[in-house]
This record gives structure tokens, C-alpha cells and sequence, in this order.
């Protein structure tokens, strides 16, 4: 079973009470494992060692669990390319953070990330739409560091919406595949995707 390491336990320091904080590590656990649509409320709370009562003093329903996950994560995403995109220096090194980061996240937080990223579309209505204008916030940092790159001669990109979701992609599925006992930590397949996504970009001027 692939469930929630202490490192992606303590991602959720912001969150409280401690109970929230507890109930909301083991619904991350549960949809990572078991899909959203298969999670029950009594999974939930069973996973923190409470009532299934309990659960509702803190979340009305299993969709706003998933909503504050959701949110939350995509928050952090967008600080770390929005911080990426903001830096000074060359566009060259601001995208080799910008994707080192992002997938050093990706991997160090993979179970959350799963679900983060691949269960937004259990998502009502309002809630997919603030999470939607959130990834298109990281989008548009990408996209802003590769404009850039390209207006400054580092970069040769035809095609630079097309490039950037390329290049989320590729760091978003790092948390599809990422294995703590495998033989890569996360920065070294962080520094790995941050030369390729270069080396795909490079100008040969």
C-alpha cells in the first residue's frame, strides 16, 4: 500500500485543528489508494482513528475534503512557479528551477499529488472552477519564463502554450510513477527533468 509518508503528513502543518489535520491526511491516503468515487466517509474516518460522525464537525461533505486538498495543493504549486517565474537572472536558469521544484515537490509529496492532480474532475462545479484558474496560474508562469527565453535568444520554442503544457506534463507525472524506495531521491530526479525540459528548449545560437 502506497499511503501518506510523515514528509506529506507534515505538508498539512497549516491546517487545524488537529483533528481536521488528521482527518484530512487519511482522506489523502484513502483517495491515493482507493480512487475518490471508492472512498467512504467511514474510510475516512477510520483512517484517523474517529467516528464517522466526528468527521462531519470538520468537513460537511467528502467533496469539500477533496476541495481543501485540491486547493491547497494547487496553492503550493502555484508559489513555486510563480516564484520561479519572478526571480531574477536568465530565463535558462529560472526554468531549471522552476522545473526542479515542481518535481522535487511532485516526488517528496507523490500521494498527495495523485490526488491533487488526477481527481479533479470529482470536483463540484465551483470548486473545479477555482481549481482550474489555479493551474491556469501555472500555466501562465511557465509560459511568461519561455516567452522570455525565446525574446532573449536563450530559448527556441515555435510553439510556447504547446511547449508548457508539455512541460507540466512531464513534471506532473512524476507523482504517477515516483517510488521512495526506488533507486532516485527527488532531487536527483528533479535536477534529471530540469536539463531535459533545457535541453529540449535550448536555442543552438
Amino acid at each position: 500500500m502506497d499511503t501518506a509518508e510523515p514528509t506529506e503528513g507534515a505538508a498539512w502543518d497549516e491546517v487545524t485543528p488537529d483533528a481536521a489535520r488528521r482527518l484530512l491526511v487519511a482522506a489523502v491516503e484513502a483517495f491515493a489508494e482507493q480512487g475518490y468515487h471508492a472512498t467512504t466517509t467511514r474510510d475516512i474516518a477510520g483512517r484517523a482513528g474517529m467516528s464517522p460522525a466526528a468527521l462531519y464537525i470538520h468537513y460537511k461533505t467528502k467533496e469539500e475534503l477533496l476541495h481543501r486538498i485540491s486547493r491547497l495543493g494547487h496553492l503550493k504549486a502555484v508559489r513555486i512557479l510563480q516564484a520561479a517565474a519572478d526571480a531574477e537572472g536568465a530565463a535558462v536558469e529560472r526554468l531549471s528551477h522552476a522545473v526542479s521544484s515542481f518535481v522535487v515537490w511532485h516526488a517528496e509529496q507523490h500521494t498527495t499529488a495523485r490526488v491533487v492532480q488526477y481527481e479533479l474532475d470529482a470536483l463540484g462545479p465551483e470548486h473545479r472552477t477555482e481549481v482550474v484558474d489555479l493551474r491556469r496560474q501555472c500555466d501562465a508562469a511557465v509560459r511568461r519564463i519561455l516567452l522570455d527565453g525565446v525574446r532573449d535568444g536563450e530559448f527556441d520554442v515555435p510553439d510556447v502554450p504547446g511547449t508548457a503544457l508539455a512541460v507540466m506534463s512531464l513534471c506532473i507525472d512524476v507523482a504517477r510513477w515516483f517510488n521512495a524506495s526506488g533507486r532516485r531521491t527527488p532531487d536527483e530526479v528533479g535536477a534529471l527533468y530540469a536539463d531535459l525540459v533545457n535541453r529540449m528548449v535550448r536555442s543552438g545560437a
